[in-house]
């Protein structure tokens, strides 16, 4: 242990006077020590700067001149702390040099006075430069810059060819400092902006269904709808936080998306059964609704008969997107693994022109397929008109008898080279189904969708059109509705519905307003119209006004009263008469059903309807909602919720509790722009 008096004599013990050789010695070692590290051409600066500060002064210039310079937006984020830091030196009198690359040292005063006048004049320049970059990096007006540039230029040139004073340096940084603190708010408002895509999808305009009077317009003719693009556009608009423009919103096709329960036949031998049913309304409680319920015949795995499909799948530059030709592979993937070994798949893409990539092969040679489907890559324009000629020629080189051949074309509609128009594949179409082909229409991608002339061809060529943005969509339409997108059971499916004046006094059709005919073209077997698939669910709804009801719109006729015979008017208790016409898959002469609509298929309230017709009013609600129909005005969306949420009712694949979701999504985006 150390005694405590050894420790007091070591404090008491005076200290020895330095010598003089060793100072010499010790300052000597010192500066040849930093002169070995910098190596400095010429030093400048002053004796007196603090060498504990330099890596930070010098941390500080390099953020000025090097990232400032790029970026002067970050100039107002650094400038305020840069201005403390200047000010503190100016009070100590330590100058604060931006600009050149400077290396201060401690050395004799003869030293720093002495320094070469070339390096002065190069210090000067490069203050001269630095300032130039800083301020064109940060543009002002016109007169500030040249009036603050000036200024800067004359405070920074040095006095009488000598070296720099101290303040002249620091008022260079003093006066720096509100120019780079105001001009980031510029450089901001005047930075453009990045370009934003341009949408070019392309919607078919239509204008909502008016209200009829049945006195003056007792018949109401149409074709049955089975397509469901409308509302997976919609859905992906409002999962993008996007309210969907009124004309992407087709009714029919919103309420057709869901599976329903309807009543089915009992035999092949009647392709469909129809279920109608007459309910309050419940957006207006002096109308009725009309529930027309079609379920087509569900043909059973064993009944199928033999497929020959032809993919027709665009490749052009414009599916060079996630959303496009990778989804559009992954999706008819899972559709293989739903054919049987015996069907037939060829494969025909079309880009700057048509190409073969598939001949016809069985479905049992799935790996063959597969790599078919996986080698496919986008690039070209877009020859649709080519591939179709194509594509139908492979179908009816493979073509089977009483078998199913469609062609199914998978695109996002972009067709600019060779017959481009709509009317012009139109007639087309109209010509190649003559051959008993069908047609389906997959539409990919947004940005570039030309749904108009995908419902075009669709509507014309015996076919459907589906739009799948998911893989999730992709396996509601190619695998658990494979059945009724592949194997149809009715062509030319008309509905005609007569309205009994004397019971009706309005009536409005929800949807359908691009499929409606003249009444005429009912009963003429030319006029072409939709198909229906096995198991599909086909629902129309009307909104009626029972004779005398306070909802009534349009004023009588003062000379069209309705007269009668003796025996009074037939039939006068009917509110309507519905008539369906369609043809076999393979016919050519159409077939009549007739469903008389009286009080027997009147319930007494809302609620007392079946789950699944009080659902697929809520689905109209929210598209009429959508659309700003003027029926639904005094309808919010927490009510059209609250009926779909009682009318759930099963939901296997969720279907019905995403519609929820949507609901409460255009609820908020609603809300948002109030």
């Amino acid at each position: 242990m150390v005694d405590d008096n050894e420790l007091d004599m070591l404090r008491n013990i005076p200290t020895p006077a330095p010598g003089a050789d060793a100072k010499a010695r010790a300052l000597a070692a010192a500066m040849a020590a930093y002169d070995l590290e910098k190596n400095p051409a010429a030093t400048q600066g002053s004796a007196t700067t603090h060498r504990l500060t330099e890596r930070a002064r010098k941390l500080w210039r390099d953020i000025m001149q090097k990232k400032l310079i790029a970026a002067p937006a970050l100039a107002g984020l650094v400038a305020l702390p840069i201005a403390g830091y200047a000010t503190f030196y100016l009070m100590e009198g330590s100058p604060f040099n931006f600009g050149a690359e400077q290396e201060v040292a401690q050395a004799p005063v003869a030293r720093s006075k002495e320094a070469p006048a070339a390096a002065l004049k190069e210090a000067d320049a490069e203050r001269r430069e630095t300032t130039t970059d800083l301020l064109a990096a940060a543009p002002a007006k016109p007169e500030a810059k040249a009036a603050t540039e000036e200024a800067i230029l004359n405070e920074a040139a040095p006095v009488g060819g000598g070296a720099s004073a101290p303040m002249a340096d620091a008022a260079i940084a003093t006066s720096r400092m509100p120019t780079l603190m105001a001009q980031p708010q510029i450089a901001l408002s005047d930075m453009p902006m990045p370009p934003q895509a341009e949408n070019r999808d392309r919607m078919e305009e239509f204008k909502t269904n008016p209200v009829r009077s049945a006195l003056e317009h007792p018949v109401s003719t149409f074709s049955i709808d089975v397509d469901t693009a409308s509302y997976s556009f919609v859905r992906r608009s409002l999962k993008e936080g996007l309210l969907p423009q009124a004309d992407t919103v087709r009714v029919e096709e919103m309420i057709n998306y869901f599976p329903y329960d309807w009543k089915g036949p009992d035999a092949a031998a009647t392709p469909f059964n129809t279920t109608v049913s007459v309910m309050p309304t419940p957006w207006n409680q002096h109308t009725k609704l009309m529930h027309v319920a079609i379920k087509g015949y569900d043909v059973k795995p064993a009944e199928q008969p033999k497929a020959n499909l032809v993919f027709l799948i665009d490749v052009s530059g414009s599916m060079d997107e996630p959303d496009k030709l990778p989804l559009l592979r992954s999706a008819f993937r899972l559709l293989i693994g739903k054919l049987q070994p015996d069907d037939t798949v060829s494969i025909v893409t079309y880009a700057g022109d048509a190409g073969t990539v598939l001949e016809p092969t069985k479905a049992s040679d799935r790996a063959k397929i597969l790599q078919a489907i996986d080698t496919l890559t986008p690039g070209g324009s877009t020859a649709g008109e080519a591939g179709i000629r194509e594509a139908y020629r492979l179908a009816q080189k493979s073509f089977v008898k009483d078998g199913v051949n469609r062609v199914m074309l998978a695109t996002d509609g972009d067709f600019n080279v060779g017959q481009s128009d709509d009317d012009d594949l139109k007639r087309l179409i109209e010509d190649k189904r003559k051959s008993g082909v069908f047609l389906s229409v997959f539409g990919f991608g947004r940005g570039n969708l030309n749904d108009q002339m995908m419902q075009t061809i669709a509507q014309n060529g015996n076919g459907t059109a589906a739009y799948i943005d998911t893989l999730a969509e992709a396996e509601k339409v190619l695998v658990q509705d494979a059945s009724s997108t592949l194997f149809p059971i009715a062509k030319d499916v008309k509905i005609q519905v007569e309205f009994n004046p004397g019971a009706v006094s309005e009536y409005r059709l929800i949807g359908y307003e691009t499929r409606a005919l003249n009444r005429e073209d009912f009963n003429n077997d030319r006029v072409d119209a939709g198909e229906i698939g096995s198991g599909h669910s086909v629902t129309a709804i009307y909104e009626i006004t029972p004779k005398g009801s306070p909802a009534q719109t349009v004023d009588p006729l003062r000379y069209g009263e309705a007269t009668t015979g003796k025996d009074g008017v037939a039939n006068a208790g009917e509110y309507a008469f519905v008539k369906i016409r369609y043809k076999a898959p393979d016919g050519d002469v159409s077939k009549l059903i007739t469903t008389p609509v009286t009080k027997s298929n009147e319930v007494s309230s809302f609620d007392a309807a079946g789950a699944d017709q009080r659902f697929s009013v809520a689905v109209a609600a929210f598209g009429q909602k959508l659309r700003d129909t003027d029926q639904l005005a005094a309808m919010d969306y927490a009510r059209i919720a609250e009926i779909a949420a009682a009318a759930r009712g099963s939901d296997p694949f969720g279907y019905r509790a995403e519609f929820l979701s949507l609901v409460r999504l255009a609820s908020s985006l609603q809300a948002s722009k109030q």
